[in-house]
């Protein structure tokens, strides 16, 4: 069950009228949360990112699957919606088996070097032209107090990798 800080985020990023991924996102966030903080463990940085997109669609987030996702994967999401759509109780036993399943596996899953490199895994697999559209757009939805704290920010790393 996501956190009720986590749904109101998701909730809020709904309202300004964010893309599905970015109320997934707040979901994501908390899974690597909990990860790092030893509530469990995940195989991959890329379990830890399904978890929590399950979980966006289990409490009602339209994230819509990848053209590229497996038979398995579009399966396993609609049942996450149809799950979203029509609540019920969990299994209990089905529950714990999950959880101590996720509790045996390791939280280097949700160091910053794995998501590091799941994040450039994820990039190189993109062209080059929507990687740039991605980022124009960025830019274009930033607003200008958040173009100048980019800005900024850019200047410091600029200033203190070339000491």
């Amino acid at each position: 069950m996501p956190e009720k800080r986590t749904r109101q985020a998701a909730a809020r990023d709904k309202r300004q009228g964010k893309a599905p991924s970015t109320q997934a996102g707040e979901f994501v966030k908390e899974e690597i949360e909990h990860v790092r903080e030893g509530k469990h463990g995940a195989r991959s940085a890329k379990q830890a990112i399904a978890i929590g997109l399950s979980k966006a669609r289990r409490a009602g987030v339209k994230v819509p699957v990848k053209r590229t996702a497996s038979k398995t994967v579009r399966q396993r999401a609609a049942a996450d919606e149809e799950a979203g759509a029509h609540p019920h109780k969990a299994n209990p036993t089905r529950s714990r088996a999950t959880k101590s399943a996720l509790k045996r596996e390791g939280h280097s899953a949700a160091s910053t070097k794995a998501l590091s490199a799941h994040a450039k895994k994820a990039a190189s697999k993109r062209t080059a032209a929507s990687r740039s559209a991605a980022a124009k757009k960025a830019a274009r939805t930033k607003g200008a107090g958040g173009r100048a704290a980019a800005a900024k920010k850019a200047a410091r790393t600029r200033a203190a990798r070339s000491r």
